[in-house]
């Protein structure tokens, strides 16, 4: 079966349904999601988004705060340009209905590490999901949004698959999960806002479809990757045998949360004159090394010094979660470890979401803009995600009436596939690839473990071609494929990176190099302009 839209936006979370609904009176739109269209990290996200508000906070802080925070290797153009649109983007997002939190007044604003004010707008301390129920109320209010709940696209249609001139992204083949079946999707623009490649790793605050889809996709129709090696890890992920990737949000240090070693002392001052207010690369690292140092299986955050009516207040979230599981954080220590929370590299784009393909957008944690450098500073995500979303579908309202040869497009040919009776295979290998990204491209790097670990992925990714090339596919093999790939790209950049910045600290290039580089990695189908 075959549809035909203007606009085809893989991805249902802040990116994907902002972009959507800035194009609702254009044209028609189909936004996909692998789960339900509450299943992805926007709905996660707890402490809220950056943005210069309070008339004592300056475009110019922010600015020199995001650079700060990413090691001097982000680009000036690309942060001044978020910071400046965040108002707006705030103020559109207040249009739309999101219940940001109030101080009397006026919006609540809270700090975060690495930032020298107060300007996080949020909405207690489950921001995303605020901001994801009010687009998803806002999207299903159009007809002209279709909203695809439980499809996972498969991989992107380009003239140049099809053996065709002038290549450009004409839509993608999507598993339709309540049938089993491979549909294709035309469109004249095809948006990736798939996130990021949390999942590549054994323990992650993110949720489950976090695989790096659109990276993989692009990557695999000709698009140039930035910066895969930088792989935020969050300090505190609540540690708990029922507690599956659930973040303590940084608010918490924020709002004066002291982390802890076993026996109650404080550390964080040893590592960093800004103690529990140093970026997430610092905080991380410390963490890490403090329970490698201990044999302790976690460290504490406690914010019990504070009235449990600003707990209350503040962290209601987290305080219900942590209640269930036994654990009062208005009188008791919370255990964390850290966790892979944001991957800061993705599809190279520019300030319009334009990738290398003609046709192709990313936007959002799966796309590099060059915001984040070497270490997402707290809370620029989200404003990512608006600030892009926005320039985005500006750029493709202003292309809606572009002449296109769409061309014809064959149906997903599955009669040389057979159903698989080994599906352990896939969750073997899903395990394996995890567990080995986690102990040898983690928090911290040797050449020697990215060397087993590139060995690794290699057959892996043998294994996986085949099970691919035999089998009917699911949305569980269509991931670790994924994930298979978008790893092996995070091994090669940082095999490449030859010093420590930001979120990659390797033990072989301890001190930072004196000239920040981007990691740039170009795939053999890549047509040079």
């Amino acid at each position: 079966m075959q549809q035909e839209f203007d606009i085809l936006i893989i991805g249902s979370g802040a990116a994907g349904l902002s972009l959507a609904l800035r194009l609702a009176d254009s044209a028609k739109i189909a936004v996909l999601s692998k789960g339900s269209l509450t299943s992805g990290s926007t709905w996660l996200a707890q402490g809220g988004i950056a943005a210069v508000l309070d008339e004592s906070d300056l475009i110019q802080d922010h600015v020199s705060d995001t650079l700060t925070a990413g090691a001097h290797l982000s680009h000036n153009d690309a942060v001044e340009f978020t910071v400046k649109n965040g108002r707006q983007s705030i103020e559109w997002l207040i249009e739309q209905g999101v219940p940001f939190s109030r101080d009397g007044k006026r919006y609540h604003l809270t700090q975060e590490g690495g930032h020298s004010h107060r300007r996080i707008i949020h909405a207690a301390d489950a921001t995303g999901r605020a901001v994801q129920e009010t687009l998803i109320s806002r999207a299903k209010e159009h007809d002209s949004i279709h909203l695809f709940e439980h499809c996972t696209a498969v991989d992107l249609i380009t003239r140049r698959k099809l053996k065709r001139a002038n290549n450009r992204c004409l839509g993608a083949y999507v598993l339709d999960s309540s049938t089993g079946h491979v549909n294709a999707l035309k469109a004249k623009f095809v948006v990736l806002a798939t996130g990021g490649a949390s999942k590549a790793y054994l323990y992650t605050s993110n949720s489950d479809g976090a695989s790096g889809d659109g990276i993989a996709m692009a990557w695999r129709s000709g698009c140039r990757v930035a910066n895969m090696e930088f792989n935020q890890f969050h300090p505190t992920c609540l540690y708990h045998p029922q507690a599956k990737s659930f973040l303590i949000t940084e608010a918490v240090r924020g709002e004066g949360g002291k982390l802890l070693l076993p026996d109650g002392t404080r550390f964080m001052d040893k590592f960093d004159k800004r103690g529990e207010l140093a970026p997430r690369d610092v905080v991380a690292r410390a963490i890490d090394h403090e329970m490698k140092r201990l044999g302790s299986d976690c460290l504490y955050l406690d914010i019990s010094h504070k009235p449990k009516s600003f707990i209350l207040e503040h962290f209601p979230t987290i305080y219900e979660r942590c209640s269930k599981l036994g654990i009062d954080i208005s009188k008791d220590p919370i255990p964390v470890v850290p966790a892979a929370h944001y991957t800061c590299g993705g599809v190279m784009t520019d300030q319009q979401g334009h990738s290398d393909l003609n046709g192709l957008y990313a936007i959002g944690e799966t796309s590099f803009t060059g915001l984040h450098g070497a270490n997402r500073l707290a809370s620029n995500s989200l404003l990512e995600c608006l600030v892009f979303a926005e320039s985005a579908a500006n750029d493709i309202r202003s292309r809606l009436d572009e002449s296109l040869d769409m061309a014809y497009i064959p149906d997903w040919d599955e009669s040389q596939v057979t159903d698989s009776d080994e599906d352990v295979i896939i969750s073997h290998n899903w395990d394996e690839l995890r567990r080995f990204m986690w102990d040898y491209v983690g928090i911290v790097r040797t050449n020697k473990r990215l060397r087993r670990a590139k060995h690794r992925v290699d057959l892996l990714q043998q294994e996986i071609t085949e099970y691919y090339s035999n089998y009917k596919i699911s949305k569980d093999l269509l991931e670790l494929r994924n994930l298979a790939l978008v790893s092996d790209l995070i091994i090669r950049s940082a095999a490449l990176r030859k010093e420590s910045r930001g979120l990659h600290y390797t033990l072989d290039y301890p001190d930072q190099g004196p000239e920040p580089r981007d990691t740039i990695l170009t795939p053999i189908n890549y047509e040079w302009p």
